[in-house]
């Protein structure tokens, strides 16, 4: 590699870093839910079980004694009309994405209480493009998801960070 390669390189890597831009890690889940069984069907169970996976969680087949629970009974998309033009034809949608679950820990006991998210995207309809548009959906679904999967993984590391956290008595607060 010639120099002004390498400083081209050490370059763009001093930028990324000052730029706030850091690699996603897999989340840092609490130790109680080390072996989780997601009770739940569709994408959503299936890229949460690919991420927490990939964060070193093994996700069980089964529930049984010492595995966490991840109950997922509603994950729900819906459209709403946001717009019709003058020719009374509909210009934009908007698709929610409505999510509800609850974790209990390897001992059955609640981690997380029922939670509810919801998620929704905007977007523009062609009349004349229902091919395109058909697609567009399948897309935003796909990225509410993600973005679904990666909320409930912040809530999850967040009950973990709670539950690690010393409790302190009011009587030594000062």
């Amino acid at each position: 590699m010639s120099r002004m390669s390498k400083a081209l390189l050490l370059l763009s890597l001093l930028a990324l870093t000052a730029c706030g831009f850091h690699l996603r890690r897999g989340a840092s889940l609490p130790p109680s839910m080390q072996r989780v069984h997601i009770v739940g069907t569709g994408d959503l169970q299936r890229s949460l079980s690919r991420s927490l996976a990939a964060s070193g969680v093994t996700v069980e087949d089964q529930s049984g004694t010492g595995i966490a629970e991840l109950n997922i009974p509603v994950a729900a998309f819906t459209t709403d009309t946001l717009t019709v033009g003058g020719d009374a034809r509909v210009t934009e949608y908007a698709v929610h994405y409505n999510v509800q679950f609850s974790v209990n820990d390897m001992n059955a006991l609640p981690l997380l209480p029922p939670q509810t998210i919801n998620m929704s995207r905007e977007f523009s309809y062609d009349a004349f493009n229902t091919i395109g548009n058909a697609s567009q959906i399948d897309q935003i679904e796909r990225s509410l998801i993600d973005d679904m999967v990666q909320a409930i993984l912040f809530r999850l590391q967040a009950a973990g960070k709670h539950q690690e956290a010393p409790v302190t008595p009011a009587s030594e607060t000062h």
